[in-house]
């Protein structure tokens, strides 16, 4: 009798591609290390996604779903951007794809030519909505405050990570990142 076809591997390859990604970024993540993680082979992979870039989108994917949750669950734009520096910091690897490999995954010549559509960003809807719900009006009409809170909290989550700011002084950051996002949302509708 044939084989049935694992309804859930799928989600076992995007795990293991998730757990060797934390673990050692780029480098750990191959065809036959994800088989391996996901308890398959690779033949069986390669049937569900077409190469690393494939698996590395739908991962992208993921962490974005999961990072949009985070911020979703913020009551306000202050605490969303404190969210998205806490994602940020608390899954670096994660938050490596999105400043290393968002551009090439989805928006380069070479992903147009392989038949790649730009995605939605949810992260990037939820804090539209966040601001839209404090100043008013509709999600799209606060542009230039949504881009300038997501460089404030992308730049402070690089300068954590990096530890360019050194650990004993990240509470100090902290607090002055809060201090630039108010500043940020009293500009309100001026950005």
């Amino acid at each position: 009798m044939p084989r049935r076809p694992d309804p859930d591997l799928e989600g076992k390859i995007l795990d293991a591609a998730q757990k060797l990604w934390k673990k050692g970024g780029e480098k750990a993540l191959t065809m036959r290390t994800v088989a391996q993680g996901a308890a398959t082979n690779t033949p069986a992979v390669y049937r569900r996604f077409r190469n690393r870039q494939d698996i590395l989108r739908a991962l992208l994917q993921r962490i974005r779903l999961e990072m949009a949750a985070t911020l979703e669950a913020g009551s306000s734009p202050e605490e969303a951007c404190e969210r998205y520096l806490d994602f940020a910091v608390s899954h670096p690897r994660e938050y490596e794809l999105f400043y290393q490999h968002e551009y090439e995954l989805f928006h380069s010549a070479r992903s147009s030519r392989d038949g790649v559509k730009p995605v939605v960003r949810p992260g990037r809807n939820a804090m539209r909505q966040k601001v839209a719900e404090k100043f008013g009006g509709a999600p799209g009409e606060h542009e230039g405050l949504v881009t300038a809170l997501w460089m404030v909290s992308h730049g402070a989550a690089m300068l954590l990570i990096a530890k360019t700011i050194p650990p004993k002084d990240a509470e100090e950051a902290r607090a002055v990142f809060k201090a630039a996002v108010a500043a940020l949302l009293r500009q309100g509708r001026s950005l």
